[in-house]
């Protein structure tokens, strides 16, 4: 299957073309070959409810057998554009040597936290396995569109359950380069939205098993929006 040439304008975000963000949600009400992955992570517009200035925080914690464990914190600062509508975005992704360089965007509509974990995601997977971070988006992009499992769950926050979507991928489970990388090839990434939390992003987890089934994961890292109620995944699909 072919990528189609609209999905590299999403993520040169990333690179400084932030202008490029909020066409998505215009290009999704009138293009029907998408799918409800698609929609749900990349072309809503997450940030309908906010009203600036506001900041909204997020917990990340990095466990497993691979490397060092760690935890810090995410933010994304929302702030009103020039004729008053929301939103500008700026981020705070990690701190210290983890700390992720990130450009602000004039006018977002989707959740930019969605966009900066992913691209945290592919250089990590740049400098774990020496690929390259086009290979690895793009990987993303084909799972998110032909091979993503929705399903309808509840979280709890705050003190209460809600309701919300999980969107599950394994972006190269059938990758033809995955010998390259065999060890990480495993890889599954869970996608958890609702639309009762700030931004509609509850959280984002990506998870490395190890080929013993009895030993702990080789990495875990998990983004959770402040008040969100979790406990660190044992199992894939677990919360």
């Amino acid at each position: 299957m072919s990528i189609r040439p609209t999905f590299p304008a999403l993520f040169a975000v990333l690179a400084g073309l932030a202008a490029c963000l909020p066409s998505w949600a215009a290009q999704a009400e009138s293009t029907p070959d998408y799918s409800a992955a698609e929609r749900l992570i990349f072309m809503d517009e997450h940030l309908s409810a906010e009203h600036p200035p506001a900041t909204l925080k997020y917990s990340f914690r990095k466990s497993g057998s691979l490397e060092p464990p760690f935890e810090d914190s995410v933010s994304i600062t929302l702030g009103s554009r020039t004729d008053g509508s929301c939103c500008t975005a700026s981020g705070a992704f990690l701190s210290g040597e983890h700390r992720l360089a990130l450009p602000e965007i004039d006018e977002a509509r989707s959740n930019p936290v969605i966009l900066y974990f992913l691209e945290h995601d592919v250089r990590d997977m740049q400098r774990l396995t020496k690929g390259q971070q086009a290979h690895f988006r793009k990987r993303i992009r084909m799972a998110v569109y032909n091979g993503a499992d929705v399903r309808a769950t509840t979280f709890r926050y705050r003190g209460k359950s809600i309701s919300g979507q999980e969107v599950s991928i394994a972006p190269y489970l059938d990758d033809p380069s995955r010998q390259r990388f065999a060890s990480l090839a495993r890889k599954q990434y869970v996608f958890m939205m609702s639309d009762a939390v700030p931004g509609r992003v509850y959280g984002i987890r990506s998870r490395i098993d190890s080929a013993d089934a009895s030993s702990p994961p080789l990495m875990v890292e998990e983004m959770y929006i402040d008040g969100a109620e979790v406990v660190t995944a044992s199992a894939p699909g677990a919360r």
